[in-house]
This record gives C-alpha cells, sequence and structure tokens, in this order.
C-alpha cells in the first residue's frame, strides 16, 4: 500500500494486524460498532498519507487517538446525536489498554443473523483492515454490492452487546469460506483467511480452530502445484510434489498433531487428518486410503454431509478398488455437486473409457468455475482420442 503522494509504501500487514484492536478500543469506549468501523477505516486512510513522512512511535496509539477524533467529529456533526456529546469527552493521551478485543470483534462480524456473505465482507473489513474496494475485487464482484453488504451488516450488529459470549463454530465456517474463495484481485484471500485464523487461535484456546489453521496450511502448501504452467489445473494425483511447500506442511501436522492429542474431534480436525495423509504421501500411490477412508467416516458421522459422503465414495475407490467407489457413489444423489465428474474418474479407473469420456464432458458443462470445467473438458478429449487405449 503506498501512499497518495508516492512517498513510500506503508506497512499494510501492520495497519491490518492493528485494526481489531483499534476498533475494539472504540466500541469499549461507547462508539457505536457501525460509528466505530467507519472512524477507523478513516483513521487508516489517514495513516496512508501521513506515516510514510511522519512515522509514529506507537502506531497502535495513533490509530486510536485519530479514530476517535473521527468519531467525535462524526457525533458532533449529526444533528440527531447532538445531546450524546454532552456525555462523551476526550480521554487524555497516553498509552492504549492491552485489552485484546480481537475475538468478540470475529464473534460480532460473525453473528448468526448475517447472512454468510455479508459476514465475511464485515470479517474482512472490521478485523481483517481491508477497504471495501479491495474486497470487492476479490469476489470480482461491484464494489458497491460490497458498500451495501458491509452498510447491511453493521446496522444488523450495531445493537449486540460487545461482551456478549459468541459462536466458535459461526467464527470457523466464516473464516473457511475466505479461505475457499481463491486469490483473486490485490489481496490473497487463502493467505488472508491464514492470518486472521493465526489472530483468532492466539486469541482463544480451542482444539478445532487449531484443526483449521492446520487445514488451512495443509492445503496452501500445495498451491504452488495446483496450476500448469499454461494455468490449467492439476488434479492432486499428478501434482509435483517437489513443489509443496514442506515448511508449511510440518506447521500444519504439528499444529494438527496438538489438536488431536486433546480429544476433542471436531470437522476441521477430521478434515485436516485427511490432508495430513495426501501431505505425508510421498507419492499418489502411496497414499494410506485405508486411513483415508477412515477419517472419512469419522467426518461423516461429525457432520452428515452429502458432499463428505461424495468424497469418501472416491476414497473407497481408490482403497478397494473402482467398483466399490462407484457402489458407494450410487447411493447418493446424482445431483450432488462433482458427483458426474467423481463417476467419470471411477468409470475410468474400472476401464469403461467410453463411458467415463462421456461423463467427463457432461461434468464439464456442470463445472462450477472455468478451471475446472477445461480440466473436464480435457479429459474428455483425452479419452475420445483414443478410446480403445
Amino acid at each position: 500500500m503506498s501512499s497518495p503522494d508516492g512517498r513510500g509504501p506503508v506497512d499494510e500487514t501492520l495497519l491490518r494486524s492493528l485494526t481489531p484492536g483499534v476498533l475494539g478500543i472504540l466500541v469499549r469506549r461507547g462508539a457505536d460498532f457501525a460509528a466505530a468501523e467507519d472512524a477507523v477505516q478513516d483513521a487508516l486512510v489517514e495513516a496512508v498519507r501521513v506515516w510514510p513522512a511522519d512515522p509514529p512511535r506507537d502506531p497502535k496509539g495513533w490509530l486510536v487517538t485519530v479514530a476517535w477524533r473521527r468519531f467525535l467529529d462524526a457525533t458532533r456533526a449529526d444533528a440527531a446525536r447532538r445531546r450524546r456529546e454532552e456525555v462523551v469527552e476526550e480521554p487524555e493521551p497516553g498509552p492504549v489498554p492491552a485489552v485484546d478485543d480481537t475475538l468478540q470483534l470475529y464473534f460480532l462480524c460473525a453473528h448468526p443473523s448475517l447472512t454468510p456473505s455479508s459476514a465475511v465482507a464485515l470479517t474482512l473489513r472490521a478485523v481483517g483492515g481491508l477497504t471495501t474496494r479491495q474486497i470487492a475485487a476479490a469476489y470480482l464482484v461491484p464494489e458497491a454490492t460490497v458498500a451495501q453488504r458491509i452498510s447491511r451488516a453493521k446496522r444488523t450488529v450495531s445493537g449486540v452487546r460487545f461482551d456478549q459470549p459468541g459462536d466458535v463454530a459461526t467464527v470457523l465456517r466464516v473464516l473457511y469460506l475466505v479461505f475457499n474463495e481463491g486469490y483473486s484481485g490485490d489481496v490473497d484471500l487463502a493467505a488472508e483467511a491464514i492470518r486472521l485464523t493465526r489472530q483468532l487461535a492466539a486469541a482463544v484456546d480451542h482444539p478445532e480452530v487449531a484443526g483449521l489453521l492446520a487445514l488451512m496450511l495443509l492445503h496452501h502448501a500445495r498451491r504452488a502445484g495446483r496450476t500448469a504452467p499454461d494455468g490449467g489445473l492439476v488434479p492432486l494425483a499428478e501434482q509435483d510434489r517437489g513443489r509443496w511447500d514442506t515448511a508449511l506442511i510440518a506447521e500444519g501436522v504439528a499444529i494438527l498433531q496438538a489438536a488431536l492429542a486433546r480429544d476433542r474431534l471436531g470437522e476441521f480436525q477430521a478434515q485436516a487428518a485427511i490432508a495430513a495423509l495426501h501431505a505425508d504421501a510421498p507419492t499418489a500411490e502411496e497414499t494410506d486410503w485405508v486411513q483415508v477412508v477412515e477419517w472419512y467416516d469419522e467426518l461423516a458421522r461429525l457432520t452428515d454431509s452429502p458432499v463428505v459422503r461424495l468424497n469418501r465414495a472416491v476414497a473407497v475407490g481408490e482403497a478397494d478398488g473402482p467398483r466399490a467407489g462407484l457402489a458407494a457413489l450410487a447411493a447418493l444423489d446424482d445431483s450432488l455437486p462433482r458427483h458426474t465428474a467423481a463417476a467419470a474418474y471411477l468409470h475410468e479407473r474400472d476401464g469403461d473409457r467410453a463411458t467415463a469420456a462421456r461423463l467427463y464432458a457432461e461434468a464439464a458443462h456442470k463445472a462450477p468455475n472455468l478451471a475446472e470445467r477445461d480440466h473436464l473438458t480435457r479429459q474428455a478429449a483425452r479419452l475420445n482420442a483414443r478410446p480403445d487405449r
């Protein structure tokens, strides 16, 4: 993030890491959440303008001071709140309190009354410190759409008491949604989700928070191997494992092992365990598919998710043979996302190339994104080019 006058970059990571603490302080001082969030955004913009030429000794204190003044200015300018001015006083300058309000902000931004898209947008803005433009670019939607989501979300949560207990599971689902969105725009949402989840893990001791962090790290470790030089999708079995980030894998496995040792299994820990088994295999052929199926059984017990059962069917096809996988797949609704693609893969493994080619082509028409559609189309073309081999 560069200053408007080109005097040099501002440490964007620092700004974003300070955002939840600054917002929490304003709310604790009595500011309405929506007004406080607006004031913090104004302070961040001011920091980008001022800091390159005059960096503060206490960045957090500087942001708190500027944001609080912006809040007071907005309050005094609002005729409907003129009476509030009499009881709002500017505090004496000095060190900011060490209270960490990050966790409460997560709970507030992932409030159950918000839609998933609104909760994600509000979390990225209020806790992540992203601008509306950055969020819009990341999600490939108009900036006005994101602004409306944030505005509605802020109105919804403004009346919620800041000290009410929140639901960790809801927060984790919001962060998981952020992680799965991809890498569009100038903000890497996967990396941002990891940063925010690390932040959450530092604020709350919960095995599922650790499980989600481990899952993100293990998936992110494979990122470099997921795409070919031409941008095409590379399936897990065909990825160059030498391109995987071994440091991230080691960190993810260590975090997962510590979480599992607490014997409070949750769905993110189970997903991370599956990812760890893939990461641990030197080659695709050496994957411990029997253990993968066992973990999918645990995951299905925890979630009763049809998508989990679909993935389990593919794993069964690897562990017990493609016909066993097709039998497991036959028990599921064929309208499930990626059901047709899974069937195509298992039929090819079973030697029925004609059926596999037809199903790959059918799956390509149902693909949720261009990269997946291109990959499935290439699979169909490959089999149609040499149907007898």
